[in-house]
């Protein structure tokens, strides 16, 4: 018969245990133990009234610690941070042996809105004294996340107002089938009457809120001066649409830099377009770089790239004037690259070859003639210059200015197949004078279009995807940020933040420790 170790649950065992040993060095539980203990926190002082009486409070960087770690492991709740203080040794070192309760934390959270900015700017400063930043090369995208907000109870005051006068009619007739209930006296029909007695209390609570979001509130404005949807848990956020459906949340924007992709400014937008977030993220770049002594200000001659969804004409238009050498490119940038002009074969799921169609003869175009702005004349793709020959020549709808070869030359050109027709002996060009005027009036978009198309341009904007995108994949999946748990742009910006100096919490772990 088998022989078994006897063991009891009930025992009692004294276990000595050092917490700071379990902070091993190198790790990321060290990297936020040193840096919130070189932090200054003294801002936080006027928090706190219990001078003279009162009980003596957890200290804000104890708290501060608790949380950075908690979301580093995915744990967001307070009552889950709360639970890890008594439970997980290395909570319990970094809270030095102190156990918060959920609702310290939550409150300290909230607590943070006017501080966070300064403790962000603060972990910035020890990152450039650890040379973990180059200011070189900025990337700017955001991150789409549902908030602690219902997409159901979004709507225009029309819409919220009619739903209203439903649920007052669905509460009408509930209240009189549960009167009904009621005098039957029935003990079967009571389980369905108590029932019934919750459902109208629950729409009772909800047509209340109704009236008061529509009493208190004002109906939201949107760019073309049009109503746009509200919403009743949290106002401040809205409707997105994202590859995996429409969402109620923030857009949670980020300027990341190249070298170690550290996050330089951050804050969580109450809107989905993302080309409404340039202006005011390089503001708070240029804050933030100024506050950590790198440049007194401007962001002249730094790299900034950034995706489609932030090209526009007035974004272009702002980068240019503060000199900074922006790359955002348009959303038909990929069909004029070369490189992806067989991608929509792959659209099916088969890798399937094109199929052969009938060949066209080649013909140069407009495009393929090199403008001299300054010397007013074009250059064939042979190298051959035509000259102005006659600015305002009336034809048949309008008037052209006519370009041309001065000789004959393109009649032994190796070219003159593509260029020539057989009746010709020299190469002309005819632009009709409004195209001619609207070409050599590029718009800051236009512009933008051929610097991208070059092959610096296409290389540096490559370098993006690379840059920011990392980032956001370690925060959403390795992180477990997947929605916000607070309401209002104020405290969903404070998580934001957190989220962001846990980021930059690991790269000093790993680069700046090292």
């Amino acid at each position: 018969m088998a022989r078994y170790k006897p063991y009891n649950a009930n025992q009692s065992r004294l276990v000595p245990i050092t917490l700071s040993e379990h902070i091993y060095e190198g790790s990321l539980e060290e990297a936020i133990h040193l840096t919130v203990e070189d932090l200054d926190l003294s801002g936080m002082e006027n928090l706190y009234n219990n001078d003279d009486t009162g009980r003596p409070a957890i200290n804000p960087k104890v708290l501060l610690k608790v949380i950075l770690l908690a979301y580093a492991r995915g744990m967001i709740g307070s009552r889950v941070i709360e639970r890890a203080c008594r439970e997980n040794v290395l909570f319990m070192a970094l809270a030095g042996g102190e156990q918060p309760d959920h609702a310290t934390i939550a409150a300290f959270v909230s607590a943070l809105k006017g501080h966070i900015m300064d403790i962000f700017v603060e972990v910035l400063i020890i990152c450039e004294k650890m040379d973990l930043l180059s200011s070189t090369h900025l990337s700017l995208d955001g991150l789409k996340l549902p908030s602690n907000a219902s997409k159901e109870h979004s709507g225009t005051f029309k819409e919220l107002q009619k739903k209203r006068s439903k649920l007052k009619g669905k509460l009408k007739k509930l209240i009189r089938e549960h009167r009904q209930l009621d005098k039957s006296g029935k003990s079967a029909l009571e389980i369905r009457a108590n029932k019934r007695a919750k459902q109208i209390k629950r729409i009772q609570n909800e047509v209340k809120r109704l009236d008061r979001f529509l009493k208190s509130e004002q109906p939201k404005e949107g760019k073309s001066k049009k109503e746009i949807q509200s919403n009743i848990t949290d106002n401040q956020s809205a409707k997105m649409p994202t590859s995996h459906g429409v969402i109620q949340g923030y857009n949670a924007q980020a300027v990341v830099d190249d070298k170690h992709q550290i996050i330089v400014a951050a804050e969580a937008m109450g809107n989905g377009q993302d080309h409404d977030n340039l202006v005011p993220m390089l503001e708070k770049t240029k804050a933030n770089l100024q506050a950590i002594g790198k440049g007194d200000g401007p962001l002249k001659g730094v790299i900034l790239t950034a995706d489609a969804n932030y090209h526009n004409n007035n974004n272009i238009q702002q980068c240019e004037q503060e000199q900074i050498d922006a790359y955002i490119p348009d959303t038909r940038f990929r069909k004029r690259d070369e490189r992806f002009k067989d991608q929509d074969r792959f659209k099916d799921g088969v890798n399937k070859a094109p199929k052969p169609g009938k060949v066209k003869r080649e013909s140069f175009g407009l495009e393929d003639f090199r403008y001299d702005k300054k010397k007013d004349k074009y250059i064939c793709p042979a190298g051959k210059i035509l000259k102005l020959e006659a600015r305002r020549a009336p034809m048949n709808n309008g008037y052209y200015r006519v370009y041309g070869i001065a000789d004959e030359s393109c009649v032994s050109c190796e070219l003159k197949t593509k260029c020539l027709k057989r009746s010709t002996r020299r190469r002309f060009l005819c632009i009709k004078q409004e195209v001619f005027e609207q070409e050599n009036k590029q718009t800051f978009s236009q512009r933008m279009q051929a610097k991208i198309d070059t092959a610096y341009g296409r290389e540096t904007y490559g370098y993006r995807i690379g840059n920011i995108e990392p980032v956001f994949g370690n925060l959403r999946y390795n992180k477990g940020l997947n929605r916000f748990t607070y309401r209002g742009k104020q405290k969903v910006d404070i998580q934001w933040l957190l989220y962001c100096l846990v980021h930059n919490l690991e790269k000093i772990a790993h680069y700046g420790m090292a």
